[in-house]
């Protein structure tokens, strides 16, 4: 029963030695390849109306999403070469912050979006370009909310109040999805989602940047500290249970026409007790019913 899916079209931002465009251009060119080698599943969708006409034929109607701005390369012109390939939203940032605009995993210089990415947000808008916060700042997703003129997306993002991960969005901006019509789809990113695996990487990194200290260059020795360490501090599980904790967080604040599902399972390995594939699904759903 699942309708449509966004196959998300990436290329790492930290990349700075060359442009993006050839790479991103790749990117475009396997992912069309891929849905068109499946024609009995998949049905290249590029609007709405698609969406439903492949949910009626029982295909998965097969959208791309851009995921990070940094592959316009501040071109207003790329941007509109991408939808044109099918681009059908773009992730202002990925992990690194922009010429205009502040992404949540990297040092803020703007306080949100600059006067060109609020630009970029209005010629998304004209195109017909889901705008996508996962993985912006509060302030990006603030100034966002004020520029644009249609419903937004984050495409992989859970609650802040309930895991206080940088990449979860606030309640803030949760009470701001009805009024803009947005929708907060929730990740099964572990550490997204449960407290215990959140506090157990900042341990983790904490461990690892002691021994760094205490052992010097030695990376052998760094590493079997830090095997010693795993040894002693086993990883919690994040659990299906904690994400339909967040799906609940966000109808509770935001209403229930504001959630969705944004796995992630192409950007994970790390993997939800429960959740561990796509024919898991209906256990999530089971969960949902269930409350």
């Amino acid at each position: 029963m699942v309708g449509g899916q966004f196959w998300s079209i990436y290329i790492p931002g930290e990349i700075k030695d060359s442009g993006y465009a050839r790479v991103q251009l790749e990117q475009f060119d396997i992912a069309r390849q891929v849905i068109a080698k499946y024609p009995e599943r998949l049905q290249w969708a590029l609007t709405a109306d698609a969406i439903r006409s492949a949910f009626k034929a029982g295909k998965i109607g097969s959208m791309l999403g851009l995921e990070g701005g940094h592959a316009i390369e501040n071109s207003l012109g790329a941007l509109r070469v991408y939808y044109d390939l099918g681009a059908r939203y773009m992730t202002l940032t990925h992990n690194v912050t922009l010429d205009w605009a502040d992404a949540a995993l990297d040092a803020p210089k703007h306080g949100g979006l600059t006067n060109f990415g609020k630009e970029v947000v209005h010629e998304m808008n004209r195109l017909g370009m889901l705008v996508d916060l996962s993985h912006v700042s509060p302030g990006t997703m603030s100034d966002a909310l004020d520029a644009t003129e249609a419903p937004v997306i984050f495409s992989h993002s859970g609650s802040r109040e309930l895991v206080d991960h940088p990449r979860n969005v606030p309640d803030s901006i949760l009470a701001r999805l009805p009024k803009n019509g947005g929708v907060v789809m929730v990740p099964f990113v572990t550490s997204f989602v449960s407290k215990e695996v959140h506090d157990w990487e900042g341990a983790q990194t904490a461990a690892t940047n002691e021994a760094k200290q205490r052992l010097g260059n030695d990376s052998a020795a760094v590493a079997r500290a830090m095997d010693e360490w795993k040894n002693s501090h086993p990883q919690p599980k994040a659990t299906l249970g904690q994400v339909a904790d967040h799906i609940e967080h966000i109808r509770k604040v935001a209403g229930v026409d504001h959630v969705g599902i944004g796995s992630d399972f192409d950007g994970i390995t790390d993997l939800v007790v429960g959740l561990e594939d796509v024919s898991k699904f209906p256990d999530l759903f089971t969960e949902l019913a269930r409350r």
